[in-house]
C-alpha cells in the first residue's frame, strides 16, 4: 500500500527550497567520527585531542552536501558546534560560509552545561525567520535533547524553529 502523504513530503523534499512551508531549520549531526565521546585528554581548541572525522566521514559530509544542493535546500546561515568534527562536516558539506555558535556544542560528557547551551540554542531558534534556511551542524545528544529524536552520524531532520 502507497502512503500519500510520504509520497507529497517525499515531492517537496525534492522539488522546494524549503522541505515543507514552515520548516525552516536544518539539524544536521556531524559526519561518521568512530567512536563515542572524546578522548580523555579533549581540549576544545585543539583538534588532536578530539575524535574526529575519518575519511568515510568526510567523503559522507560531501555527499550530504551534493544532495542538498540537487534538492535545492541552500541554507542562508549555517552555524556550527565549535568541535572539529562539526567544523569539519560544515567545511566538507560546502554549502557556504559558517559560524561556530556554542548552542550546538556537546554536553554528552560535561564538557559543557546542558541547560545553558540549549537555552543559547533555543534563543538563536527564536530570532530564525520564517523565510531563513538555516542549517545547524552538531551532535547527537543536541538533536535528541531538542527533538526527541536519534539521528545516525550524517543524519538531518528538517524542521521549524518554531517548534522548540
Amino acid at each position: 500500500m502507497v502512503n500519500i502523504p510520504k509520497i507529497i513530503a517525499l515531492f517537496l523534499l525534492l522539488y522546494s527550497s524549503h522541505a515543507i512551508a514552515g520548516e525552516n531549520i536544518i539539524l544536521m549531526r556531524h559526519a561518521i567520527a568512530p567512536g563515542t565521546g572524546d578522548p580523555a585528554h579533549f581540549q576544545i581548541d585543539d583538534c588532536e585531542t578530539q575524535r574526529n572525522l575519518s575519511a568515510e566521514g568526510i567523503a559522507q559530509a560531501q555527499e550530504i552536501g551534493k544532495a542538498l544542493r540537487a534538492k535545492g535546500l541552500r541554507p542562508t546561515r549555517i552555524l556550527t558546534s565549535p568541535w572539529c568534527r562539526c567544523i569539519d562536516t560544515a567545511e566538507a558539506l560546502d554549502l557556504g560560509a559558517y559560524e561556530i555558535h556554542y548552542g550546538l556544542a556537546s554536553f554528552y560528557e560535561g564538557h559543557v552545561d546542558r541547560d545553558k547551551t540549549l537555552a543559547y540554542l533555543r534563543e538563536e531558534l527564536a530570532r530564525i525567520e520564517e523565510d531563513e534556511l538555516v542549517l545547524f551542524v552538531t551532535h547527537q545528544v543536541v538533536i535528541q535533547a531538542l527533538t526527541g529524536i536519534y539521528v545516525k552520524s550524517g543524519g538531518y531532520l528538517i524542521e521549524d524553529s518554531t517548534r522548540f
